[in-house]
């Protein structure tokens, strides 16, 4: 219990450390320049670069301003992911040949992120390092996996994702404009871009950032301790939503848990918002696919809430955490006799 408590802690203390690092900083004349901004064209990078940044002191004002503008100006493309995607799983186990594909595809795809403003994550990823660079930042383009509901990760996956670390004050930072600027919603079977800011993934706690991002150089993770690709994969699948909310599932620690029925099921959260009963609901899909809201009983803690349910039936439950109409986070909670 106390390496527990420890534990939690720690992972309350740092939900936003990477960003408090900067809380001395008022970001609006930032995002107020980026917003002025708003439609620009990318056919003279340089100029546009100069436009964001020229009229900021600091470099962290700079890339929030960069940062802000690639956030909301750019659309995420599925075609485009689709290409990309095809092309990854053809040499996704010669990492040589992967990385060289890479580096030569971003040019290509950003003639194509010029003309229509539209790209998958490497056209991001590529678009925040050139405009960094060119305002004088260091910035690099990361490559690995992205755990998303549908992308169905396994060991022998093929890297699937590209975000960035940019380099302030001597320190490295995380961010990934692509999950910032918005997500798909499928209609029909058609997925449609929707617009939608998350300032989570802005200078993002490795911590945080490692529970849905795992790098092909694990030198980019930044974590205090290891995290090996299979515990990247065994734990509970994180929605943006959590990041929104800055209310994160600490335990259990594996998305796929086993449980008798006659036991609660507990999910304990760090967490910086005030919720009560009515922001909490479980929707519990179980094998038959009858889709079933549950209210969880709720108790708060120091840092956060515990959540319990006590399943009746035995079976197989896919357990979707939702705050506020949010996704936050999925387990496959198997309920036996």
């Amino acid at each position: 219990m106390r390496l527990f408590l420890v534990f939690i802690f720690a992972f309350c203390t740092f939900i936003n450390a990477q960003q408090n690092d900067f809380n001395h900083i008022n970001f609006a004349k930032a995002d107020s320049i980026a917003y002025l901004q708003q439609g620009a064209s990318l056919k003279n990078l340089p100029f546009l670069t100069y436009r964001l940044t020229n009229n900021l002191d600091t470099d962290v004002e700079k890339f929030r301003a960069i940062y802000i503008w690639v956030s909301f100006n750019i659309e995420n493309d599925y075609s485009s992911y689709l290409r990309t995607k095809k092309k990854r799983k053809k040499i996704k186990r010669d990492e040589t040949a992967f990385l060289a594909w890479n580096k030569g595809y971003t040019p290509k795809m950003f003639l194509k992120l010029v003309s229509d403003k539209k790209t998958a994550c490497t056209g991001y990823a590529y678009l925040i390092k050139e405009m960094a660079s060119l305002a004088g930042l260091e910035c690099k383009i990361i490559n690995g996996f992205g755990r998303v509901l549908n992308a169905n990760l396994n060991l022998n996956s093929v890297p699937n994702h590209s975000w960035n670390s940019i380099k302030l004050n001597n320190k490295w930072y995380l961010c990934d404009a692509t999950w910032s600027a918005g997500t798909f919603v499928i209609k029909d079977n058609i997925p449609t871009f929707k617009k939608e800011y998350v300032n989570g993934y802005f200078l993002t706690n490795p911590e945080v950032f490692s529970k849905n991002h795992y790098p092909i150089d694990k030198k980019w993770l930044f974590t205090k301790e290891p995290v090996s690709f299979k515990a990247f994969l065994d734990a509970p699948l994180l929605y943006k939503g959590a990041l929104q909310l800055s209310t994160f599932p600490v335990v259990p620690d594996r998305m796929s848990i086993s449980i008798e029925k006659s036991k609660l099921f507990k999910i304990e959260l760090v967490s910086e918002e005030k919720l009560s009963k009515n922001d909490l609901i479980f929707f519990i899909l179980n094998t038959g696919n009858q889709r079933e809201p549950v209210i969880p009983k709720i108790k708060e803690t120091k840092n956060g809430y515990v959540l319990s349910h006590l399943f009746n039936n035995r079976g197989s439950y896919d357990l979707h955490l939702n705050i506020n109409g949010k996704a936050i986070a999925t387990y496959v909670v198997n309920v036996t006799k």
